[in-house]
């Protein structure tokens, strides 16, 4: 059983990947939704964010002839292909899932509302975020930081490439050492590359702690949703 009732996954658009440059890998998208389910079967009440950076990544792709804003406006819709996708694949393993987004396109998914939000999880549906905070200049973390506060979640689980939080970068430092517990201050301080400091300061100010995990590693996000030690646990002092 699960040590939580509700909680929120961040998920990178990277992590659909697999061993493309760009798109969805149909193997990796049915690899996380087979993750998923162990969490879900779990009986927690699951909600995710999921990124675009494996179709757009706005800070890097949008070179000279692009402003930010719209390269932001970009980065939003990528998010949404991908939560359509997610939607699919975890309904092809029997959860039933809903895609609400902050940017309205009423044909394709329900515009974000807190409380209807809240009445599918309570009903055992899986809820995607998708189209960030509907507004440029915000990362899907700042938007995984405010959507899990926003719907009561206990806790923010950012699924990533690397098992935890380091002190410097693993692959470049042999010597850096994973730190299985820090505050929020240490992160923000010490600048390091967790999430952006608007997503850890949103969560510092409304006492959500952040687990950082590796997706990758099979059954890590059951157990993170049994409170089992994985990755690194931010929470305050």
């Amino acid at each position: 059983m699960s040590k939580f009732k509700r909680v929120l996954i961040k998920l990178s658009g990277e992590a659909l990947l697999g061993h493309e440059r760009h798109g969805i890998n149909s193997q990796s998208l049915a690899q996380i939704a087979t993750e998923i389910k162990k969490a879900y079967d779990k009986k927690v009440e699951l909600a995710i964010v999921i990124g675009g950076g494996n179709i757009w990544r706005g800070a890097s792709d949008r070179g000279e002839s692009i402003d930010r804003v719209t390269a932001d406006n970009m980065g939003m819709l990528a998010t949404f292909i991908n939560a359509l996708a997610l939607q699919d694949a975890l309904e092809h393993v029997g959860i039933a899932t809903r895609v609400q987004t902050a940017i309205e396109i009423t044909k394709l998914a329900e515009p974000f509302i807190r409380r209807k939000a809240m009445r599918h999880l309570e009903k055992g549906r899986v809820v995607i975020f998708a189209g960030g905070t509907g507004n440029p200049y915000f990362t899907t973390d700042t938007t995984a930081a405010l959507r899990s506060v926003e719907i009561g979640c206990e806790i923010l689980l950012k699924a990533t490439k690397v098992d935890g939080v380091y002190t410097d970068d693993p692959h470049r430092n042999p010597k850096a050492k994973k730190l299985s517990e820090l505050t929020f201050m240490e992160a923000i301080r010490k600048r390091l590359k967790i999430m952006d400091t608007s997503a850890l300061t949103l969560c510092m100010e409304n006492h959500m702690p952040i687990l950082v995990f590796n997706l990758h590693v099979p059954g890590n996000i059951a157990r993170a949703v049994e409170g089992q030690k994985v990755g690194t646990l931010i929470q305050d002092e």
